[in-house]
């Protein structure tokens, strides 16, 4: 019983993981600057679910996200069309 529960388990996750993000092949920008081979979190209409939002987890590096996206009106923290913005490097508007 134990295996069959683990095995639910390992294929769920397994699923949640495959599905969580798009592959980006490594590329050189028009800068001369190589961008290694890494996975994007799929477009939609949130910034929440982003490897690099605060408090989520890369399942890929295990890294945390620390970015707020304060300019973005799908962010917990959105600051409102006043707030200070950048473009990161995903091209994402993020607030400082």
């Amino acid at each position: 019983m134990k295996a069959i529960v683990c095995g639910f388990v390992a294929a769920f996750t397994l699923a949640v993981v495959a599905s969580a993000g798009d592959y980006v092949s490594g590329y050189s920008r028009s800068n001369g600057t190589y961008v290694a081979p890494h996975y994007k979190t799929s477009p939609n209409s949130t910034v929440q679910d982003n490897y690099s939002y605060r408090g989520n987890t890369n399942p890929y590096t295990g890294s945390t996200g620390s970015n707020y996206y304060r300019s973005a009106p799908s962010s917990a923290y959105y600051g409102g069309s006043s707030a200070s913005s950048y473009s990161n490097s995903s091209g994402y508007r993020s607030g400082r």
